[in-house]
């Protein structure tokens, strides 16, 4: 049976072909729709459809034997439900004429069934746009802590380099301001040493004087014995 003929079988209980197309139409969008979003529909007594996670993997091509590896990817699954399996297996008989095969809803469970699903998706939808949004909070945060703290760093090595700069001209400043008393003094030690020299020859002359006087003295009493 192919979707035109599915829609024949139940054009009679929906009222017309259209009617029942549409209705087809609806049912397969909200179940895929449902799926896609990560969703699980489940219809009592039929089964349910859920989106599967395959892991990447390796498999063989069955014409050739060569191992092909395979990306990891998602698939759609249907697991029959126990009132199916038992209609297929045989254990429990068909209804007969037009009553359906599949369990009927309890009342109450339709109302906002399709909202409900809708309700579901957009709420992971907004919780996955939360989560990336925090995501890119954080990002931020730490780029500018970072930032921050390269910019504090920076400004430390410029007020080191500058305190550095400072007191090597302190030193210099210092170093000039030292240099001409050093002058002064090596000017004063040259004034003085030719005074100390007249000094030493003007005490020197004497001495000579006396010793040669002394020794005039005892030539002459030599002479005399």
């Amino acid at each position: 049976m192919n979707k035109a003929q599915l829609v024949e079988a139940i054009a009679d209980k929906l009222g017309g072909r259209q009617q029942a197309a549409d209705a087809v139409d609806a049912v397969l969008d909200a179940m895929v729709r449902a799926v896609v979003a990560g969703d699980r529909v489940s219809v009592t007594g039929f089964g349910s459809f859920e989106k599967v996670d395959r892991p990447a993997r390796y498999a063989r091509n069955p014409q050739t034997g060569e191992r092909v590896r395979v990306k990891k990817t998602s698939v759609p699954r249907f697991r029959a439900g126990q009132g199916f399996k038992d209609l297929v297996a045989g254990t429990k008989k068909l209804p007969k004429g037009g009553e359906v095969s599949v369990k009927k809803a309890p009342k109450g469970s339709l109302s906002g069934g399709a909202s409900a699903t809708v309700k579901k998706a957009a709420a992971k939808k907004a919780t996955t746009a939360k989560k990336a949004a925090a995501k890119t909070a954080v990002a931020k945060k730490t780029t500018a802590a970072k930032k921050a703290a390269t910019a504090k760093k920076a400004v430390t090595k410029t007020a080191a380099a500058k305190k550095t700069t400072a007191t090597a001209k302190k030193t210099t400043a210092t170093a000039k301001k030292t240099a001409p008393a050093a002058k002064k003094t090596t000017a004063t030690a040259k004034k003085t040493a030719p005074a100390a020299k007249k000094a030493t020859a003007k005490t020197t002359a004497p001495a000579k004087k006396t010793t040669a006087r002394k020794t005039t003295a005892k030539k002459t009493t030599a002479r005399k014995k």
